[in-house]
């Protein structure tokens, strides 16, 4: 399970020119399943991302974590984080978890970021063309791959 996590001062994700989640300060999370993740992946990278402090304090040293600032969570999937590019120019995806078994670990991933901030999450839509827009702030952008805990 990848993580693309960015620092935002607002970001959100529109689907056919609605709105579907948007948040202030927080984490813009890209989450990426791959077909040999486990429920200890999910339980890990959320806690990981919950306890990361990259968040400033008041001596603008990258020290809070994201419930210290009351910060906020959105969640988009996206299974183009397994790409593979070593043949070619046209990427493959034969890393990333079809459907059927990605879709319940994205699901599980947002009851366990929920579950660990203490409140609900926004998210995207697995599977959906979204529009996503952010202002990262920082900018701090932070890769966490559940595969390299060790």
């Amino acid at each position: 399970m990848i993580a693309v996590i960015q620092r935002v001062s607002e970001a959100s994700v529109k689907i056919e020119e609605k709105i579907k989640g948007s948040i202030q300060t927080g984490f813009l999370i890209l989450l990426g399943i791959t077909h040999n993740d486990t429920l200890e992946d999910v339980e890990w990278l959320s806690k990981k991302i919950i306890g990361m402090r990259i968040f400033s304090d008041e001596e603008e040293k990258m020290n809070l974590d994201i419930k210290s600032v009351n910060g906020d969570i959105l969640l988009i999937s996206q299974f183009t984080l397994h790409a593979s590019t070593k043949k070619g120019n046209r990427p493959s995806f034969i890393e990333a978890a079809r459907p059927e078994i990605a879709i319940p670990f994205y699901q599980q991933m947002i009851k366990q970021l929920s579950k660990e901030l203490g409140k609900e999450i926004q998210t995207g839509e697995f599977g959906a063309d979204m529009k996503v827009s952010l202002i990262n702030d920082g900018p701090v952008t932070i890769v966490i791959d559940s595969k390299n805990k060790h």
